[in-house]
């Protein structure tokens, strides 16, 4: 049995959710997502609670459960809380802006970057160095923090570039092998 498709998925307050045949479609504060799971897998709404089951033990009937349960409760989770990202930005002269609806970032090229967030994603600047993206889907978010620290990841010598803000750089020595030498 999987360990992770087996548990139930409990609905919050205020979140409603619809099954018709091989869609589930969750509405809450935030808006609305929707799945659709695959045939072998079967949904059900029981007690407040979502259970999701399969229809036989086949290698990919067993992959597939687990991956489920995990998209819908991901789905409960954004249309209910939401998702967030923190990106940091480390770097003289390094920084970035909202300019209207886009993300204005200098990071060492010649020209600034302009970002364009796609439709259900909002980000917010902190400060010049601190970049906050938030939505309703995880997997969107996920996306567009990846692709924003893609414009200029951090470096692993001086640390200088774009990161997420939990990630821990550890930098390497120089060319002289020492660290601290000035």
């Amino acid at each position: 049995m999987s360990r992770i498709g087996s548990f139930p998925i409990s609905i919050p307050q205020g979140v409603e959710v619809e099954i018709k045949g091989s869609e589930v479609r969750v509405k809450g504060a935030k808006g609305e997502l929707y799945h659709r799971f695959p045939p072998g897998i079967s949904v059900a709404l029981e007690d407040g609670k979502l259970i999701v089951t399969r229809s036989s033990d086949n290698r990919i009937h067993r992959s597939l459960h687990g991956l489920t349960r995990s998209l819908l409760a991901n789905i409960v989770e954004g249309v209910s809380e939401g998702f967030e990202k923190i990106l940091g930005i480390n770097g003289i002269g390094y920084r970035a802006q909202k300019v209207g609806d886009k993300l204005s970032l200098q990071v060492g090229y010649a020209n600034p970057i302009e970002f364009s967030p796609p439709s259900g994603i909002s980000i917010t600047v902190e400060g010049v160095n601190r970049i906050h993206i938030t939505g309703i889907d995880k997997e969107t978010v996920g996306e567009v923090a990846a692709r924003i620290r893609a414009l200029r990841p951090a470096d692993c010598y001086k640390g200088k570039g774009i990161k997420y803000a939990e990630e821990k750089l550890r930098l390497k020595p120089g060319k002289s092998g020492k660290i601290g030498k000035k």
